[in-house]
């Protein structure tokens, strides 16, 4: 995986395009930096792989450095380099997110640190399964359980309405009980991991 100095880096010396004092000062360079772990686990969700994840978040990154004019202050960062990452994944490596699917389940490592070893095979199942789901289900459910990204958010970033991300989340929780073996979404593993991704997305 890229370390982050090496995406920063990379960044850092591209060539912006002629951008607001906000957006060309450090402020904007420490936003983008602290974006980074979650846009590594939505781009290795929609990719199915590391190593693409990491390539798309650098193109997404030197995007967001290049035309940080665009973005405004006061707005979600979040959204912002979120709809950026998509529109490229959906323009040049979905393709090749096929061709390399890691459904060993892999790209989910992200989501959250297990402490130690109680609920490790749990977590394990739980990243299998997760690979598993339908993609339209998955990346809404990344989004909202993972990111930390609103219903609203996630609509205006997939471009569908708000009920449809309410439906979709639901479903995802829904097939991910049924592939892990549970009875319902209550028996899900109490892994503070799994539960991260499962009870947040709960959340109206």
């Amino acid at each position: 995986m890229a370390s982050d100095a090496i995406v920063l880096a990379t960044v850092s010396t591209a060539a912006p395009c002629e951008k607001t004092a906000y957006s060309a000062g450090k402020a904007f360079r420490e936003l983008l930096i602290s974006e980074i772990p979650r846009l590594r686990v939505f781009a290795a969700s929609l990719s199915g792989s590391i190593q693409l994840a990491d390539d798309l978040v650098q193109d997404t990154l030197l995007k967001a450095w290049s035309h940080a004019a665009s973005f405004h202050e006061g707005t979600s960062i979040r959204a912002w380099l979120f709809t950026i990452l998509r529109n490229t994944y959906f323009s040049a490596y979905r393709k090749r997110g096929r061709e390399v699917q890691d459904t060993d389940g892999m790209f989910s490592q992200n989501v959250a640190v297990s402490g130690g070893q109680e609920g490790s095979l749990d977590l394990a199942d739980f990243r299998v399964a997760l690979a598993k789901l339908p993609e339209e289900q998955r990346e809404v459910l990344i989004m909202v359980g993972a990111t930390g990204m609103s219903y609203e958010e996630t609509a205006e970033i997939c471009g569908i309405a708000i009920g449809t991300v309410k439906s979709r989340v639901n479903r995802a929780r829904v097939k991910l009980a049924e592939l892990l073996g549970m009875s319902g979404v209550d028996d899900m593993p109490a892994d503070k991991s799994v539960l991260a991704v499962i009870n947040r997305s709960a959340t109206p």
